[in-house]
């Protein structure tokens, strides 16, 4: 007899949250390539539209990435615990963002450390 897979919650509203920016960067991209090349000097509105698309885009590719983690953590049985220390992540904070992978804690550290070494690669955990 076949296992049956138990969905979480979690599980389906992640599931939910990739479905949807899947079709905005899939618009995004859409759009994008429908637009015409324009000249530096003839179209610089545009080119600045272009250039906010593209790192719309990248920001919509990391969140998918974000929520792949996460579904792949559930999987894993190790969804809502803190990468960094371990800890469980408040659950105040995985309704508000469900893909976190650290405890507020240590994103604000993580941050910190950012914050102080900007210019350089941030840090990921």
């Amino acid at each position: 007899m076949a296992k049956k897979k138990i969905v979480s919650k979690e599980q389906i509203h992640l599931e939910g949250e990739r479905e949807q920016v899947t079709s905005e960067l899939n618009n995004l991209r859409s759009a994008m390539l429908n637009e015409v090349d324009t000249e530096p000097d003839e179209g610089d509105a545009e080119i600045f539209e272009r250039e906010k698309t593209a790192a719309l885009i990248a920001v919509l590719e990391r969140r998918i990435q974000d929520i792949e983690h996460a579904l792949r953590a559930i999987e894993k049985g190790q969804y809502g615990i803190c990468e960094r220390c371990g800890n469980p992540i408040e659950p105040e904070r995985l309704e508000v963002k469900p893909d976190a992978i650290l405890c507020l804690n240590c994103q604000r550290e993580v941050e910190a450390i950012n914050k102080r070494n900007r210019g350089r690669a941030p840090i990921r955990w």
